[in-house]
């Protein structure tokens, strides 16, 4: 199977928004930029003035069969936006976001597919396996995404959680991805270093992470053309699948189409 186009919602203050990775902070709040804030015009008609929902991009990534898809919160103020979403596509998109042993079956209960944990693994950003043995017994492998979303660092990738802000002490290797894989069935990967800038992807760590990882993987961060997708699938070998963010049209951005990708996307899955 080539690699494919994993959709994406990512919410801030309840709702939608394409945000710079690296500027995501809590402690400096002032430093956040954001490409897209939904605001602009209904998504499934032709009302202006209308802000578009959580729900509505749900709705048509479900129009398009788009599965596996993500939704993130970014803080706190999202979780009725984030229920909206599951709400117009039970069983269709993974859910992530302050997760942890107390809530996760509560958001699979709510409709997501999965449920995507990081912060939660790594108290004060040093890795705990005792947590990720108890997550994984309590949701079962097969619904539980690990997001080793991370920064660069000297030579390589390091886990960065907080909104991108802490580096943890897991270096992204083959070593720390397949002790991972012994109890998750996917990853998600922000390259936060490149998140939102659309300056294209971080190649080395695409290339990386298709000689490393023996489960799906969703990588993001960067995509900026249409044939990005042809190019993880050619540096990955058809092993990490990729999403698009602030380039898409539908999130405000003028680099691609999102029609254009579902058709590519569709016309490479047939082929593969």
């Amino acid at each position: 199977m080539p690699s494919r186009f994993r959709p994406c919602i990512d919410l801030h203050d309840g709702k939608v928004k394409q945000i710079v990775g690296g500027t995501l902070s809590e402690a400096a709040p002032d430093t956040l930029k954001t490409n897209f804030v939904s605001r602009l015009v209904c998504l499934l008609c032709s009302r202006q003035n209308e802000v578009k929902s959580a729900g509505e991009f749900a709705s048509l990534y479900r129009q398009h069969n788009l599965e596996g898809g993500h939704v993130i919160k970014l803080g706190p103020g999202n979780d009725e936006a984030a229920r909206d979403a599951l709400r117009s596509w039970p069983g269709g998109l993974q859910i992530g976001g302050g997760i942890n042993d107390m809530n996760a079956k509560e958001w699979l209960d709510a409709g997501a597919s999965k449920v995507i944990v990081t912060s939660y693994l790594f108290p004060d950003a040093k890795f705990s396996l005792e947590r990720l043995e108890a997550l994984s017994s309590e949701v079962g492998k097969e619904r539980l995404v690990v997001d080793v979303s991370c920064r660069k660092r000297g030579d390589g990738w390091f886990v960065a959680m907080n909104k991108w802000q802490d580096i943890t002490d897991m270096e992204v290797s083959q070593e720390s991805l397949d002790m991972l894989s012994q109890y998750c069935s996917e990853f998600l990967i922000h390259a936060a270093d490149v998140e939102g800038l659309c300056q294209g992807i971080d190649e080395a760590l695409v290339t990386k992470l298709g000689e490393w990882v023996h489960i799906p993987c969703t990588y993001a961060g960067g995509a900026k053309a249409l044939h990005d997708l042809d190019l993880v699938n050619r540096l990955s070998k058809g092993k990490v699948d990729l999403t698009y963010g602030s380039s898409l049209d539908i999130f405000g951005g003028s680099l691609v189409v999102f029609e254009e990708l579902v058709a590519h996307n569709s016309s490479r899955v047939k082929l593969g």
